[in-house]
């Protein structure tokens, strides 16, 4: 009896470990079709995965969609949905690091790296000029673009962008590689969803949130997981050595800043005194300071919405991104 309950368990184990997903998320579904974009980096044969979504009209306008830290293309399911319905292509890419793409070894993490790779991949695709989107940490890489490729960039759209503060400037000490590989390798769908909850969602928590935990902790199973932490960490020491609000000045293109008020997501909080953390990650200063200073900012604040509009409050976020893209692609077509 004994050796057929060891047989048994040995069994499910195989069965387990032949359907547990890898770092490339192999049974994670996503919502459009999945293609590769196969490029050289940093002498790597690495893998970029994307979504390609086509309208149905002819020769539409382009909208890319650069996903945050913690996510992958796939959450910008519903709204790649609604730009095609208005008419937009769609591109939504996972950057190296993330999501279905490759997770190098070893990978010098840059913003101008990964903008680079999202300009090879657009370049790849035959679009040449772009609607360029981005939240979190998404919008980091879409100023970087901007700021890389102006006369590529038809409008810029940041979400709740990281980068809008300077942290170290601000008091929060550095947290060197060596902890930040720690830090991830300790990570559980617990601490995952407690962390989303009490950053993303302003202490609310719903369904239609655990998806984002779930494709997380898919990577925690996957025996490769300590590659994909270590590029993860080296991700964290990029968002946090690398701000943007520096240079928000120089965007010259159309932008549009949508804001959820309720945000307080910033690097570091749990490193630094209450009377230091109670400054940092205030979106509501940080995004009127950023409409201020880029030279052709539209501010849009969302009330009771935290660091992910597009997911928490669908409806009011896309209206006006819509309007947005609109306005500026009438006014390209007329040139």
């Amino acid at each position: 009896m004994r050796k057929i309950i060891t047989t048994l368990l040995l069994f499910f184990a195989l069965i387990e470990l032949i359907f547990a997903d890898g770092v490339r998320l192999e049974h994670f579904d996503y919502p459009f079709p999945v293609k590769i974009f196969k490029f050289t980096s940093q002498r790597q044969n690495l893998e970029m995965a994307y979504m390609d979504v086509q309208p149905t009209n002819a020769n539409p306008s382009t909208v890319v969609l650069l996903h945050g830290k913690n996510f992958s293309g796939a959450y910008w399911a519903q709204t790649a949905n609604a730009l095609r319905d208005a008419g937009f292509r769609v591109i939504m890419p996972d950057q190296i690091g993330f999501g279905k793409s490759s997770k190098p070894e070893n990978y010098q993490f840059t913003l101008q790296q990964l903008a680079l790779n999202t300009h090879a991949l657009l370049t790849d695709c035959g679009v040449n000029k772009a609607f360029i989107c981005g939240h979190s940490m998404g919008g980091m890489i879409a100023i970087r673009y901007a700021l890389m490729f102006p006369d590529q960039t038809t409008a810029l759209v940041l979400v709740d962008p990281l980068g809008l503060e300077d942290w170290q400037a601000k008091g929060v000490p550095y947290l060197s590689l060596d902890r930040q590989f720690k830090k991830e390798l300790s990570q559980t769908a617990e601490t995952i969803r407690t962390y989303e909850k009490e950053n993303y969602y302003h202490g609310d928590w719903k369904p239609e949130y655990e998806p984002w935990v779930d494709m997380l902790t898919n990577f925690l199973a996957s025996p490769d997981y300590p590659r994909m932490a270590w590029d993860q960490a080296l991700t964290s020491d990029m968002i946090f050595t690398q701000p943007v609000c520096h240079e928000l000045g120089n965007l010259k293109m159309p932008v549009l800043l949508i804001i959820g008020l309720a945000d307080r997501t910033a690097i570091g909080k749990e490193l630094v005194s209450k009377k230091i953390c109670a400054t940092l990650g205030d979106y509501p200063e940080l995004g009127r300071t950023a409409a201020a200073v880029i030279p052709n900012a539209k501010l849009v604040e969302l009330n009771s919405v935290g660091h992910l509009p597009q997911i928490e409050a669908f409806t009011r976020f896309i209206g006006p991104f819509e309007d947005f893209l609109k306005v500026h692609s009438t006014a390209l077509e007329g040139k």
